[in-house]
């Protein structure tokens, strides 16, 4: 479980990238989670399908922090592909690159969706920017 919580992690957590929200996004999604409780709402801005400003308010577990940390180092990727990368490792694949933090997590299924969380609001955001 000390795993869980190493210093690394609470550096991340710490430290989120584009905190706060965006003005004007063409798409928003606020997601919780009805395991733990944590909250994430992801502002979007794009481009011809890409995300071009990114925001995040994280109100989440160390996990959550953590991921959300992590996503925000990377927000300009495919997202959709990056999720799958990390629900893969959190199955007990192959560690994704960059979230090797969060890899002593494939032990404890509880934490899984609170990882998953920021991923899964910023997609819905940039669902919702398409539907503009």
């Amino acid at each position: 479980m000390s795993a869980l919580y190493s210093t690394e992690l609470l550096a991340l957590a710490a430290n989120i990238p584009h905190a706060g929200r965006l003005e004007e996004a063409d798409g928003s999604a606020t997601l919780r989670s009805p395991v733990c409780g944590s909250k994430v709402t992801v502002d979007v801005r794009t481009d011809g399908g890409r995300v071009t400003a990114f925001a995040q308010e994280v109100n989440a577990c160390l996990m959550g922090q953590a991921s959300a940390a992590l996503m925000g180092q990377r927000y300009a990727e495919d997202l959709v592909a990056l999720r799958a990368s990390v629900a893969t490792m959190l199955a007990g694949g192959a560690v994704c690159p960059g979230y090797e933090p969060l890899a002593p997590a494939r032990e404890v299924p509880a934490r899984h969706a609170a990882i998953l969380l920021p991923l899964d609001a910023a997609i819905a955001a940039i669902e919702k920017s398409r539907q503009r």
